[in-house]
Formats: C-alpha cells, sequence, structure tokens
C-alpha cells in the first residue's frame, strides 16, 4: 500500500477555497484541492477510460445482445433472465459496498481495493470468452463476478474524487472523468467493432467474433487502469480504530455510526431517494438499448455497435460540456434539466417505428446519460462528508444498485407479461425520470454541503 503523502485533504480545504499552481485546472484558480497536481487527476480519469469499455462492450452494445440472442437462443425470457442476472450481481454490491468502503476509509486503502476488484473484473471478463451458445449457467456466474467487480470499483474510484476537486470545481473535475470515460468505451467499442465486421465479412457467426470481444475489452481495462495506479495517490490516512478492529468489525462500527447520523444529512438521503430512480431509468438504457435496438427497431449487430458508438461520443459530450455548466448554473438544476431529457427519450423511443426515429432518441439519451451521471456523482462529493468519502460512496453506490435492479427488472417483468413488447416497457421507463424529478425537489444543496462539512 503506498503511504499517504503530507498534503492538504479533503478534510482540512475550505469550500471554494482557491488553488495556486498546479492546482489550478484549465478553467483557472479552485478547480483543484492544493498538492493536487493535474498528472494524478488523469489519473484518476483514466479509472473512467479504463473501465467504461466494459459497460459499453459488455453490458450494453455486445454480450447483452450475444446473452438474449445466442445464449438464451432468443427466448421471450431472455430479457428477463439477462436483467436478472445484472440485479443479482447489484443485489451483492449493494449488500457490501457500504462496508467496503468503511474498511477502506478507515485503513486508507481505497487504491489497494481498487487494484483487487480491477484484477477481478478483468478476469471475470476475459472469461466470459468462454461462453458459448446454450452456455446459460457459465455465462450467469461470470456477469455476475465480472460486473459485481466493475461495481467495486466504480463506486472505490468516484471516493477519490472529493479529495482532488474543491467544491466548486467538482462538477468539471466529475465531467472530465465521464468524458474521458466515454472515449475509452468508443476506443474500446471501436476496436471490437473493427474485428467484428471484419470476421461478418468472412461469414463467421457471432459464437465465434463475440468471445474475441471479450478479450479485447479486458485487455483495454487492464492496460488502462495502470496508469490510474500509477499516477494517483492514498491521500487518506489510517484511522487508529483500524489498528484495534479487525477489518469486517471496524466496517460494521462504522457503517452504525453512519447510519446513526443519518438525521443531519437530509439532503444527501433526498439524494440517494433521487438517484435510486432516476439510476433506474439509466440502468435500462445501459442494459437493454442494444436489445430493444436489435428485436424491436431491426438493427443488425454491426448497426447497433455503430449506434453505441455515436451514443458514446453524445454522451462524452454531454458530460464535458454539462460539467462547466453545473458549476455555472447549479448542479440541481442541471439535473433536472437532463432528467427532463431523459423522459423525453423514453417515448421518443417507445413511439420511433424506423430507425431514424430511433437515432434521435439515442442521440438525445447519450447526452442525457453523460450530464445525469456526472452530475449525480459531483452532488454526491459535495454532500459526503471528508472523513467517510469512501462509505458515503458506498451507500451512494447501494442506491444505484439498486436503481440497477428495479429498472432492468421492471422492464424485464413488463416485456415478459406484455409477450414481448417492449415498447411498452421503455415507455414506463420514462416514469422513473419523472419520479426522480419529484424527489430532487426538497434537495438544498448549500445546506447539504453545510452539513457535510460540519460532520
Amino acid at each position: 500500500m503506498q503511504k499517504p503523502v503530507d498534503v492538504v485533504d479533503a478534510s482540512v480545504a475550505a469550500p471554494g477555497q482557491t488553488d495556486a499552481g498546479e492546482s489550478a485546472g484549465p478553467s483557472g484558480h479552485g478547480v483543484l484541492r492544493a498538492g493536487v497536481a493535474r498528472k494524478e487527476v488523469l489519473g484518476w480519469a483514466m479509472y473512467d477510460f479504463a473501465n467504461s469499455g466494459f459497460t459499453t462492450v459488455v453490458i450494453t452494445a455486445v454480450f447483452a445482445a450475444y446473452f438474449v440472442g445466442a445464449v438464451a437462443g432468443g427466448a421471450a425470457w431472455g430479457p428477463l433472465l439477462w436483467t436478472s442476472t445484472l440485479a443479482v450481481s447489484y443485489a451483492i454490491v449493494m449488500l457490501t459496498m457500504p462496508a467496503l468502503g468503511a474498511w477502506a476509509d478507515m485503513r486508507a486503502a481505497k487504491k489497494r481495493l481498487l487494484m483487487w476488484v480491477t484484477a477481478l473484473c478483468v478476469l471475470g471478463t476475459a472469461a466470459l470468452a468462454l461462453v458459448q451458445p446454450g452456455d446459460l449457467v457459465l455465462a450467469c456466474v461470470l456477469v455476475v463476478i465480472a460486473n459485481t467487480a466493475y461495481s467495486w470499483g466504480e463506486s472505490t474510484s468516484y471516493a477519490f474524487l472529493p479529495e482532488l476537486a474543491t467544491p466548486k470545481g467538482m462538477g468539471r473535475v466529475s465531467g472530465w472523468g465521464w468524458g474521458l470515460g466515454y472515449a475509452g468505451g468508443m476506443l474500446t467499442l471501436g476496436l471490437c467493432l473493427a474485428y467484428v465486421l471484419q470476421a461478418q465479412a468472412k461469414g463467421e457467426a457471432a459464437a465465434s467474433f463475440v468471445p474475441v470481444t471479450m478479450l479485447i475489452t479486458a485487455a483495454v481495462y487492464g492496460l488502462a487502469a495502470t496508469t490510474t495506479f500509477a499516477l494517483l495517490k492514498e491521500r487518506a490516512s489510517p484511522q487508529p480504530m483500524a489498528a484495534q478492529l479487525s477489518g469486517v468489525r471496524a466496517s460494521l462500527a462504522q457503517l452504525k455510526r453512519t447510519w446513526a447520523q443519518a438525521q443531519h444529512f437530509t439532503d444527501f438521503k433526498w439524494l440517494l431517494a433521487c438517484t435510486a430512480c432516476y439510476q433506474a431509468g439509466v440502468a435500462v438504457a445501459i442494459t437493454l438499448a442494444a436489445i430493444y435496438a436489435e428485436q424491436v427497431i431491426g438493427f443488425e449487430p454491426s448497426e447497433t455497435m455503430v449506434l453505441i458508438f455515436v451514443l458514446n461520443i453524445a454522451a462524452m459530450l454531454g458530460a464535458l460540456g454539462f460539467g462547466y455548466v453545473q458549476d455555472a448554473l447549479g448542479h440541481k438544476r442541471v439535473l433536472a434539466i437532463t432528467l427532463l431529457g431523459w423522459t423525453a427519450t423514453c417515448f421518443i423511443a417507445a413511439l420511433s417505428t424506423d430507425k431514424a426515429s430511433f437515432w434521435w432518441a439515442a442521440g438525445l439519451a447519450g447526452v442525457c446519460m453523460g450530464s445525469s451521471q456526472s452530475c449525480g456523482r459531483a452532488m454526491a462529493g459535495l454532500f459526503a462528508p471528508p472523513q467517510q468519502l469512501g462509505e458515503f460512496y458506498g451507500l451512494w453506490s447501494f442506491a444505484t444498485r439498486l436503481a440497477a435492479i428495479v429498472g432492468p427488472v421492471m422492464y424485464g417483468l413488463i416485456t415478459w407479461a406484455l409477450d414481448g413488447n417492449q415498447r411498452v416497457a421503455i415507455a414506463a421507463t420514462g416514469l422513473l425520470f419523472v419520479a426522480g424529478l419529484a424527489l430532487l425537489k426538497p434537495i438544498d444543496v448549500a445546506r447539504g454541503q453545510a452539513a457535510a462539512h460540519s460532520a
């Protein structure tokens, strides 16, 4: 484990403080905390670059459609089995991530935890290359392993954000990460698309070229993550209690104190509720976009990959652009705008009858995805007490994984109950964003930030 460095960290940097020298981001002073170099922010953002290929290729564009169409043989229960498999992994994350976050906080081991779970996800992704049509049990087990490890790593990486960015720069730095992440997703998908087009030109079936895309995805993830491990520092210090208690006891004790303090974090709790609703809808877009495009609109696998590639471009622009808009107009206002955009996306997709009209829904979804994901992560950083970043991001991860269960499973159940009617299912998804808007209204950003700093 890398030793903590002697810098000003999230617990002592004042809200809105102005940093000098390397701490000034591209937009001016006050973006990064004192002692944080730009190369460290690049290292942190590179983890978004590294892991985005997993969601883009495995969860969204390639393996999801392969699972339903080939592994499950195109059965009507295929989408439900896919979403239920993901739900199992998210349930594991919900039950374990807050404790893992607390353990990492107390031991100053966020970076060490990130390395462990990254290795597990890379190995699990590579193992998906073994899955052939009909291998339902093997596919489900490997997806659970890989997606659980991915989710652990995602949440752990988020906990570094408040240590790197000042409150006034949180939106921009979060947007840089998401923007670079979508670039990583496009790179991985682009490499896979090039191979798939070549394989299809030779007449190869999906059972032949999909396994190779899993190996490509694992390789890009593992190689890109090495930049993160080389540049990102463990800035926290071990807490005294960590030396006296075992990891499990320390985690449970820390969680007990957090729940006891929950009444002081009203806005964080509202954010969790809001996140659980709107992220349920986002999870539908991530896990079922390729399935909907192919089975309802009639896209070919190569066309679907191009669609997701363009969606990632729109998402990157949304994350980067709205990152600056967040800091100018306020996180709450920008999140409300993107939730309205998500609602419109769902109904456009439900009414689309051809590929051209569905492209409009995909483009709007991309912009909204980049903005809403970046904004939610930044708001969680503002509301998290500085000494409990890993644990509070663990709680935020609890909400997002609950959402990832509710949204896709709801979609799968509606589709199954209506004998494969996915149009009604995508329209119903729009109601999740409406609920998110209602739960966003009570949040007071200034009050939530003040509560975090007074903890």
